[in-house]
């Protein structure tokens, strides 16, 4: 286990309000995968949106309301709520259901994503798949974990793999890479590794802090889609930033490495007027 240090004991309390709204989220969500009465609607936006989405969120929010009012939240389907008492640095940040599209289609693939920001800072992270029957979380100073709940919680880490040819890349859909002018550059990457596969949303990332996969790499991202993914990939020992390498979830994108191989993926796939290179 990680060794403790005063940074690390100031979120242990936050985290443990994430994994109790993580049981929150957890009970909703698996009583409404594959229900055959699942309600979806579309946004504006042309993404799907499922009743477990919205009440996901709304039992979530109820329970920050009561425990953390000093904070505000920023939730995929009902935006921002500022703090009940007066403006504050932390914000929670919520998507309900990261993956919908896999869940409405009956895909065990799809994660409640909870973090904690302290100003432009994630500073708790945590992801629960209950269909997988996994979560992954880490506060800042506190490393890294996964396992069904905290009693069977065990340490992660990133790989060491050093050489693309070696590496397993974990990419977003083509179509999002082809939209954002990169697609050239990714099939060059997709050439080059020794393995590669589109496992989507919150999942690849997962893979890389535990040193299942190497990289995982996005065009576009809101900030509910990645806030809570920075603090473990990094507890683990990785490296986020996003195309232009910039530390953070603000840059809209992201490359998650094992740290190795970001230097490399920033060359190949990034923004290279941001990077200089």
């Amino acid at each position: 286990m990680a060794p403790r240090n005063d940074r690390s004991l100031r979120y242990d309390d936050d985290l443990s309000l994430a994994h109790v709204l993580a049981d929150t989220a957890d009970s909703i969500s698996m009583s409404r995968f594959r229900a055959l009465d699942l309600h979806v609607s579309a946004k504006p936006d042309l993404t799907p949106v499922s009743d477990a989405d919205t009440a996901v969120e709304k039992a979530i929010r109820a329970t920050l309301a009561r425990t953390r009012p000093r904070d505000a939240v920023l939730g995929e389907e009902y935006g921002q709520t500022a703090a009940a008492a007066g403006p504050g640095s932390r914000q929670w940040v919520i998507d309900p259901i990261d993956g919908t599209k896999n869940f409405i289609r009956g895909v065990p693939i799809w994660a409640t994503l909870i973090a904690l920001m302290e100003g432009d800072e994630p500073v708790v992270g945590l992801v629960s798949a209950p269909a997988l029957g996994r979560r992954w979380w880490a506060a800042a100073g506190h490393g890294a974990y996964a396992g069904r709940h905290t009693a069977a919680a065990t340490p992660i880490r990133v790989s060491g793999v050093e050489r693309f040819a070696d590496a397993s890349f974990c990419y977003s859909s083509l179509t999002g890479w082809e939209e954002n002018g990169r697609l050239p550059a990714m099939l060059e990457i997709l050439r080059e590794v020794w393995r590669s596969r589109a496992y989507g949303d919150f999942y690849g990332y997962m893979l890389v802090a535990e040193g299942a996969l190497d990289a995982m790499a996005e065009p576009e991202l809101s900030l509910w889609d990645v806030a809570a993914l920075i603090p473990i990939v990094t507890e683990a020992g990785g490296t986020f930033t996003d195309l232009a390498g910039r530390s953070g979830p603000g840059g809209g994108s992201a490359i998650a490495t094992n740290g190795k191989l970001h230097p490399g993926l920033l060359e190949r796939l990034g923004d290279r007027e941001a990077t200089g290179r």
